[in-house]
C-alpha cells in the first residue's frame, strides 16, 4: 500500500501507468483462459478440433501466452521493487495511522495530486478533508443470485443500515429467484430513505458466458463486468459490493472515497490480503496469475469503487484504496476500527487471526440483529413517497387509540418483514394436475413436527415460520443439521418475523398459501401428522370429486391422542380399533365439540365413499381446496375463530363440504400455546373477540347479502 503523499508521486503514477495498468489489464483479460495452468485457446475458429490449424495454433498460442505470463511477472517484481523503494524514503511523519476524514474537491487529472488523501498517514499536505453531504443517496450495486446468497444479502444490508446516515439506492442484478425473496423483504420491512431496483440477471448470462470461469461463484460473479451495460445511463458512481460482506463503519466513509479520484481514475480497487494468488498455499497450487496477492477486481470484489463515465477511456487507472476497507486474514494484518470484513469461505469463522473474535461476533451480530430497529427515520432527509406506506398510516391514523381492542385492531394492519424461501426450494408440480401442497404455520416451540411431517406427508410442503432474527439462525442450524430436512428440497420455508404482541396466525396462513405452486391446498395446522400415503389418497380424490370444475373443500377427518409416544394407525380399520379402545378420540371430544361435530364421525366409521355434510356455527375442519379458495381474515390473531371465519367464508362462496370416508389425520400433544393462555385468563381478550366476531358477520352480510344472514342466527343460537 501507498505511503507517500509528495515527492515521488510523478514518478510513481508513471510507473502504475506504463507497468500496472497494462498488466493488470492483460491479467484481467487471459486470467480466466488458464486451466491447470495451461493456457486455454479464447479463439473460436482455431479452437475447433477438426481444423488443419489447431495442434500448431494451439502450441504458438501456448507459447506465445507463456512468455507473456513470465514477462507480467518480471515487470511486477520490478514495480515492487521500486515501490518498496519509494516507501521506505518517505518521512516517518508520512506513515501514520488511518483516519476518517476526506476532501470534497473533485480531482484535476494532475498527477502531482495522483495518490494524494488516499494512502496511510494524511497529513495536512494531503488536502482538507469534509463529509460526505448529508441528504446525498449512496448507491450500492450487488449482485445475487440462489437463496442461499439472497441470505447472505440480509445481513450484509443490515450492517449497512445499522451505521447509515444517508439514503440508500441499491441496484439489485438478480436472478428471478433472488428477485422474489428481496422483493417481497425490501416492500415487507418498509425501511425509510431505502429505494431497491432490480436488473434480470438471467438477461446478462449471454454476456459473459464465453469466458473460461473456475470461480466458485459461477458466471454470476462475471456479471460485474457488464454493470455499465447494466445499470442506469445517468448513475455516475456506484459502490459494488459481494454478498458476503459486513459492515463495521457507515459505508458512507467509502463514499466519500469517490472524492479523491482524480481526471480519469474510474476505478478504486483494494488488495487481496489472502495468501491464495501468491502460489505456496499447497503442493501445486497454481492460481491464476496476479500481482503480488492480487487485487479485488469484478470477480472477486470485496470494495469495487465504479465511477461510471459511460465514454470510452484511453486507459483505466487504478486507484488503490486504504487496508482499512478490506479484512485480514493474516494473523499479522491490520485493524481498524472502519472495517469492510469479507466472509468468502464458511471456513472464515474458524481462521487463526488475531483479530478472528472482533470479526465473528460483529458478524453473528448482524446475523441475528432485530431487523425491526433497523426501520428508523432520517430526520432532516426527505424521503420519495411510498404508496404503501402512506395507506398504513392513513388505515392506522383512523384507528381509536382509546378503543379498548385497539391493539387487535391495529394488528390487522401491521406489515411483518418476511423473508421467502429461506431455505433451498427445488419442485416442479406433477403434470397431471393434482398436485396438493400441504399448508402450515409454526413457531419455534414446534419445530420438533417437522421431521415427523416430512416422514408422514412425502409431497409439497408450504411453511411460515413465525421467528425472530435470532430464532431464524437457530432454525437455520436446526434444518441443516437435520438429515430428513435436508433430504427433502420441496418444502418451502418462510420466514414472518415477530412483531407485536399477538401471534399472526392468518396472516401467518395465508403467506404459506400465496406460495403454493400446485393446483391444490391441504390446509393443515403444524401439530397434525397425516395418515401415511394421504398425499396420494388426496390426489386421485381431486380426480374423483372433480375438484377442478367445481367448488367443494374436501375434509380430512381430525382425531387426536393424549398420548406422546403412539403407535400411528397404518389403516382406517386399525384407526377405529384404537377409537374403540380410547386410545384415539375425535379431534377436540372433550374441550369443543362444535369444531368439528359436523363432519358426522358416526357415518365416517362404516362410509366407504365421500360424503356430503352442511356448514354449521363454530364449524373448523381441515380442508382440501383449490389455490384459488379465499384467504384468512387477517383480524383474527392468537387464538380464537381464526380457522371458523376461514370456513364459513367457504360456504358463503358455496363451497360444498365433502369428507372424504379413508382419509384422516392425528394431533400430537403438546404444551397450551402463550396465545390460549391469554384467552383463558383474560376477560378483555375474550371481550375483544367476540366484538370481532360480530364484525366479521356484519362484513359477511353486506358482502354475500341475504344468504349470510344464517350466520348471525346459528351464532345466536349456538
Amino acid at each position: 500500500m501507498l505511503g507517500i503523499c509528495r515527492g515521488r508521486r510523478k514518478f510513481l503514477a508513471a510507473s502504475l501507468t506504463v507497468l500496472c495498468i497494462p498488466a493488470i489489464t492483460w491479467l484481467y483479460l487471459f486470467a480466466g483462459s488458464f486451466e491447470d495452468g495451461k493456457p486455454v485457446s479464447l479463439s473460436p475458429l482455431e479452437s475447433q478440433p477438426h481444423s488443419p490449424r489447431y495442434a500448431a495454433a494451439g502450441q504458438r498460442e501456448r507459447e506465445s501466452l507463456e512468455v507473456r505470463v513470465r514477462e507480467v511477472e518480471e515487470e511486477n517484481r520490478a514495480l515492487r521493487r521500486q515501490l518498496s523503494l519509494a516507501q521506505g524514503r518517505a518521512p516517518a511523519h508520512r506513515r501514520g495511522n488511518h483516519n476518517k476524514t476526506y476532501s470534497m474537491e473533485e480531482g484535476t487529472g494532475d498527477s502531482e495530486n495522483l495518490r494524494a488523501g488516499i494512502v496511510a498517514g494524511n497529513s495536512s499536505e494531503c488536502g482538507q478533508q469534509p463529509v460526505v453531504e448529508k441528504c446525498e443517496t449512496i448507491h450500492v450495486a450487488i449482485v445475487c443470485a440462489g437463496y442461499n446468497a439472497s441470505r447472505d444479502v440480509v445481513t450484509l444490508v443490515k450492517s449497512v443500515l445499522f451505521h447509515r446516515r444517508n439514503p440508500l439506492h441499491f441496484h439489485l442484478i438478480a436472478d428471478s429467484i433472488a428477485e422474489q425473496i428481496l422483493a417481497t423483504l425490501f416492500q415487507t420491512w418498509m425501511v425509510p430513505a431505502v429505494r431497491v431496483d432490480f436488473y434480470n440477471a438471467d438477461e446478462l448470462k449471454s454476456e459473459v458466458s464465453w469466458i473460461p470461469n473456475k470461480h466458485y461463484s459461477g458466471i454470476y460473479g462475471l456479471m460485474k463486468l457488464v454493470l455499465t451495460k447494466t445499470l442506469p445511463a445517468n448513475l455516475e458512481r456506484v459502490i459494488v459490493l459481494d454478498t458476503d460482506i459486513t459492515f463495521a463503519t457507515d459505508i458512507a466513509e467509502l463514499w466519500a472515497v469517490f472524492h479523491k479520484f482524480k481526471g480519469q481514475q474510474v476505478l478504486g480497487l483494494v488488495e487481496n490480503q489472502s495468501d491464495w494468488y501468491l502460489g505456496n498455499l499447497w503442493k501445486n497450487h497454481r492460481p491464476w496469475p496476479a500481482l503480488g496477492r492480487g487485487y479485488n477486481t469484478a470477480q472477486d470484489c470485496q470494495c469495487l469503487l465504479l465511477q461510471c463515465f459511460w465514454i470510452l477511456l484511453p486507459f483505466l487507472l487504478y486507484l488503490l484504496l486504504p487496508p482499512l476497507w478490506n479484512l485480514s486474514s493474516r494473523p499479522d494484518g491490520p485493524l481498524s476500527p472502519g472495517q469492510v470484513i469479507h466472509w468468502n469461505s464458511p471456513k472464515k469463522l474458524r481462521v487463526k487471526n488475531k483479530h478472528v473474535e472482533f470479526f465473528r461476533n460483529l458478524y453473528l451480530t448482524f446475523l441475528e440483529y432485530d431487523g425491526n430497529l433497523l426501520r428508523r427515520e432520517l430526520f432532516g432527509c426527505p424521503s420519495e413517497a411510498d404508496v404503501n406506506s402512506e395507506n398504513l398510516q392513513k388505515q392506522l391514523s383512523e384507528l381509536d387509540e382509546d378503543d379498548l381492542c385497539y391493539e387487535f385492531r391495529r394488528e390487522r394492519f401491521t406489515v411483518h418483514r418476511t423473508h421467502l424461501y429461506f431455505l433451498h426450494y427445488e419442485y416442479e408440480p406433477a403434470s397431471d394436475n393434482t398436485d396438493v401442497t400441504l399448508v402450515a404455520q409454526l413457531s419455534m416451540d414446534r419445530l420438533q413436527m417437522l421431521e415427523a411431517i416430512c416422514k408422514h406427508w412425502e409431497g409439497p410442503i408450504s411453511l411460515a415460520l413465525y421467528l425472530s432474527d435470532a430464532e431464524a439462525q437457530q432454525f437455520l442450524r436446526y434444518a441443516q443439521g437435520s438429515e430428513v430436512l435436508m433430504s427433502r428440497h420441496n418444502v418451502a420455508y418462510h420466514i414472518v418475523y415477530k412483531e407485536g404482541q399477538f401471534y399472526p396466525v392468518n396472516l401467518l396462513r395465508n403467506v404459506a398459501m400465496k406460495h403454493v405452486g400446485t393446483p391444490y391446498m391441504f390446509l393443515s395446522d403444524i401439530d397434525f401428522l397425516p395418515m401415511y400415503g394421504l398425499y396420494e389418497y388426496l390426489r386421485k380424490s381431486v380426480i374423483q370429486l372433480d375438484l377442478a370444475s367445481t367448488k367443494k373443500a374436501m375434509i380430512v377427518p381430525a382425531f387426536e391422542t393424549l398420548r406422546y409416544r403412539l403407535s400411528f394407525p397404518k389403516s382406517k380399520a386399525e384407526l377405529l380399533s384404537m377409537l374403540d379402545m380410547g386410545t384415539l378420540f375425535t379431534f377436540r371430544y372433550h374441550v369443543w365439540t362444535k369444531g368439528h361435530a359436523p363432519t358426522n364421525f358416526a357415518k365416517w366409521r362404516t362410509a366407504t365413499t365421500p360424503y356430503r355434510v352442511e356448514w354449521e356455527a363454530d364449524f373448523e375442519p381441515y380442508v382440501v381446496v383449490r389455490r384459488d379458495c379465499p384467504e384468512y381474515d387477517r383480524r383474527f390473531v392468537g387464538f380464537g375463530w381464526n380457522k371458523v371465519a376461514h370456513i364459513m367464508e367457504l360456504d358463503a362462496q358455496e363451497y360444498e363440504f365433502i369428507v372424504l370416508p379413508n382419509a384422516y389425520m392425528i394431533h400430537m400433544p403438546h404444551a397450551p400455546s402463550f396465545d390460549i393462555t391469554k384467552f383463558r385468563s383474560n376477560k378483555q381478550y375474550r371481550i375483544c373477540l367476540k366484538t370481532l366476531k360480530e364484525e366479521f358477520q356484519q362484513d359477511m352480510s353486506r358482502r354475500y347479502g341475504f344468504a349470510a344472514l344464517k350466520y348471525l342466527t346459528a351464532e345466536n343460537n349456538s
